[in-house]
């Protein structure tokens, strides 16, 4: 066999290699990204699932589906099945379209620790709105001014610091509130407000005034810092707005 000929078969060897690598490579990406988009029913949280709430509870209560999730997003421990859970008890709080995985249920509920309340004052907790606790900003141990806005049963409509300095000692569940506003026309809008359950220690005189107030208007904390002005004044009315 001369040169020539012994290049030619060679050349079709190589090409013949070549092919192959390419449909073996082409087939493998095909299949990476078939992989990759694969889809597996986990379940997954469906409404908030509170800490220390059961699993069999919140199946019961609709808070849990089998719901799709892409192969690579599996969380390790995930669930396909409620029976490897059933009689535990979330460790902490889950919410809306988390994966119900292992490691967030355990098979008793440890105790929450009590509130610290300071000595001379009493724990009263109050529902506020995003707007109303400063954002979400105001934490347990930070110091807030209480203010109220609404109608005396002696007077006009007032907005007015209520007490000048609190102290916040919990944040609880956050649950949704709905709110109907009309409009000049006489159209009514609904919209969903989140509200979230605020805990303070004020003593009795001063859980009295914000009881009353949350019941007859609305109350708002004001965040404070070591250079906050809340001296006490005369609030503001409809006649002192634009004064």
């Amino acid at each position: 066999m001369d040169r020539r000929r012994i290049f030619l078969v060679v050349a079709v060897i190589v090409a013949l290699m070549g092919t192959a690598l390419v449909f073996l490579y082409v087939r493998g990406a095909d299949q990476r990204a078939e992989n990759r988009f694969e889809t597996v029913e986990v379940l997954r949280a469906t409404q908030a699932i509170e800490a220390g709430e059961s699993l069999d509870d919140a199946a019961a209560a609709g808070k849990i589906a089998m719901q799709p999730v892409v192969r690579d997003y599996l969380q390790q421990g995930y669930q396909t099945s409620l029976d490897p859970l059933a009689g535990q008890f979330a460790s902490t709080a889950i919410y809306p379209g988390e994966q119900i995985i292992e490691s967030k249920f355990d098979q008793e509920v440890e105790a929450e620790p009590a509130l610290s309340i300071p000595k001379g004052t009493v724990a009263v907790s109050v529902n506020l709105t995003d707007p109303a606790r400063v954002s979400g900003f105001v934490n347990p141990g930070t110091k807030v001014t209480i203010f109220y806005t609404g109608v005396p049963t002696d007077g006009d409509g007032i907005s007015r610091m209520l007490l000048e300095e609190v102290q916040v000692i919990g944040v609880g569940s956050t649950s949704t509130t709905q709110k109907t506003t009309t409009n000049a026309e006489g159209e009514q809008t609904t919209e969903e407000l989140p509200k979230t359950l605020m805990t303070i220690a004020v003593d009795k005189r001063d859980a009295e005034k914000v009881l009353y107030g949350a019941a007859n208007g609305e109350l708002a904390f004001g965040l404070l810092t070591d250079e906050s002005d809340v001296e006490p004044g005369p609030g503001i009315t409809g006649n002192t707005l634009f004064e």
